[in-house]
């Protein structure tokens, strides 16, 4: 598959393969990353950046595209929504159907409450779908959730809130027992017992894993569980406004269908967020890991109604998208590939940091390496380098990459790239949203009564960067915690006279504020329509 382009540089891995394999680079130093952090990763370019001029978040910094939509203009006039005849009444509204917004439709159905999901795709089409190397949980006889902690605690930069990082790895082990009680096929030894594996900053090896189709393992079991119950689930329909009582308190969605452009209103007890990440906004034009519909839905609704954001200026970028071919650019490459033994190779054969570094210093590294140090590979798409993936089954044994990564093998071998026999070309590709609405530990914003958000669409969990494994982790603990909090507090909420009074002040904001925008929001789908030049 690689033309006469990239054959020097491959002579150059497969001679120092060998070597490059007893080799193991230092770890950085703490003053090292932050000074690498600073000059190379995409949330330090400061100029990249906007501060907001209205909301909650009034002042504070964040990515120019969010902004864009964070204070664009409503989709809907006030005016024209009946409010007064909704077209669903239920306790509890879901907005979002992947890995959180299920596994809190199945704990609230648990609890008694009358639980309805909707969803913009369909159930499943999340990015929980798309995750691939695996699950943490401190659960072996060599860890603990204290050791947990203190490796996400400072994999985060120390910027966790502390109630909920806490809260997500003492919940760890029984979430892993959930999921496997609901019918999730972890890898297991001859002897019946989870394998665990390492990931990037972890001290222990606590990650879980079905193959490297973790995440569509996972969404697997939680859909079937859904339809099994028979919870509601009405596909193809985007929330597109919060609807606040007389009290100011959450009380249901103003809905579009994506098909017919219907609009329909939702009235509800409580409301859940979990709408997932940002990805597709292409933040900065990278290209990105999620989703089609991964646009930041849930943050900007959450905005307009009045809940704070927590690190909205921070993303994580994974080190490890797919650089080459062009047809699969952007898509993620597990970090389970390294943790299996795969390393960073530049286009000199030469391994230029260690494997198993955090993600946000793993991607400035390899940042640095292709912009500032002119080690990268030209791929048509720019610049790349390479993951040593032949390295596994030199160290685990023939059979190992198609045993425990057969999903890489099969994507990278559609292109004619045998991952066993070849490295694969690698950048970093947008990944993740670390901020999002700040939530307390019953997963109820701050700010904004009866509302409750799970899953990526939540800041301060991971603080201002995400181990691996964790996200897996944090739609179910906080997806279960967020359906089991809405269930109860449903019990006693009257709602109040539905309104949307706060649309009608954010417009009054923009106004007052000069800002002068023809944009809607929130996206809904990314546009990747080229524009025709009419003359």
């Amino acid at each position: 598959m690689y033309s006469e382009n990239f054959q020097e540089s491959l002579a150059k891995v497969e001679a120092a393969r060998d070597k490059n394999i007893e080799l193991e680079p230092r770890r950085m130093t703490a003053q090292e990353k932050e000074d690498l952090l600073k000059a190379y990763h995409p949330d330090y370019k400061t100029d990249e950046f906007e501060a907001l001029t209205i909301g909650p978040n009034k002042g504070d910094k964040v990515p120019k595209e969010l902004a864009a939509m964070l204070q664009a203009h409503s989709r809907i006039n006030p005016a024209e929504i009946d409010l007064e005849n909704p077209d669903y009444d239920v306790d509890v509204l879901v907005i979002g159907g992947g890995g959180a917004g299920s596994s809190a439709a199945i704990e609230a159905h648990e609890a008694g409450a009358n639980v309805m999901i909707v969803t913009k795709l369909r159930i499943g089409d999340a990015n929980t779908m798309m995750a691939e190397g695996g699950i943490q949980a401190a659960d072996k006889e060599n860890d603990s959730p204290a050791i947990h902690f203190v490796d996400a605690f400072g994999g985060g930069h120390f910027a966790a809130k502390r109630e909920l990082l806490s809260k997500l790895v003492c919940d760890a082990p029984e979430a892993i027992l959930w999921l496997s009680e609901l019918g999730v096929e972890f890898d297991k030894d001859k002897d019946g017992n989870m394998i665990t594996t390492h990931g990037g900053g972890t001290s222990r090896k606590r990650m879980h894993a079905a193959k490297d189709y973790s995440g569509a393992e996972i969404m697997r079991t939680l859909r079937d569980e859904v339809l099994n119950r028979k919870i509601p689930v009405v596909d193809f329909t985007a929330a597109i406004e919060l609807i606040l009582d007389e009290n100011g308190n959450a009380a249901g969605a103003v809905l579009l269908n994506m098909e017919t452009e219907d609009i329909l209103v939702a009235k509800a007890k409580t409301v859940i967020i979990a709408t997932g990440g940002a990805g597709r906004m292409h933040y900065q034009g990278f290209p990105t890991s999620n989703h089609y519909g991964a646009t930041a839905d849930g943050l900007v609704l959450g905005y307009r109604a009045g809940a704070k954001l927590l690190y909205a200026e921070t993303l994580q970028y994974h080190p490890t998208g797919a650089a080459f071919p062009e047809q699969i650019f952007g898509a993620l490459v597990t970090e389970k590939v390294r943790s299996l033994g795969a390393k960073l190779i530049n286009k000199n054969g030469e391994a230029f940091m260690h494997p198993l570094e955090t993600r946000d210093v793993s991607a400035a590294s390899i940042i640095r390496e292709c912009n500032d140090r002119g080690n990268g590979i030209e791929t048509g798409n720019g610049l790349a380098v390479w993951l040593d993936t032949p390295m596994i089954e030199k160290i685990g044994g023939e059979g190992t990459i198609e045993a425990r990564i057969p999903a890489m093998m099969r994507m990278f071998g559609k292109y004619g790239i045998d991952i066993r026999k070849e490295p694969i070309l690698v950048y970093p590709t947008l990944h993740y949203q670390n901020g999002g609405l700040d939530i307390s530990a019953d997963c109820m914003t701050t700010n904004v009564e009866n509302l409750f958000v799970a899953g990526e669409a939540v800041g301060g969990i991971h603080g201002r960067n995400r181990l691996m494994g964790n996200s897996l982790l944090d739609i179910i603990v906080f997806g279960r915690s967020a359906g089991k909090s809405a269930a109860a507090k449903c019990k006693n909420v009257t709602v109040g006279k539905l309104t949307l009074d706060h649309v009608d002040k954010f417009e009054k904001e923009i106004a007052d504020n000069g800002i002068n925008t023809d944009a809607v929001s929130p996206k809904l789908l990314p546009n990747y329509v080229k524009q025709r030049d009419e003359k």
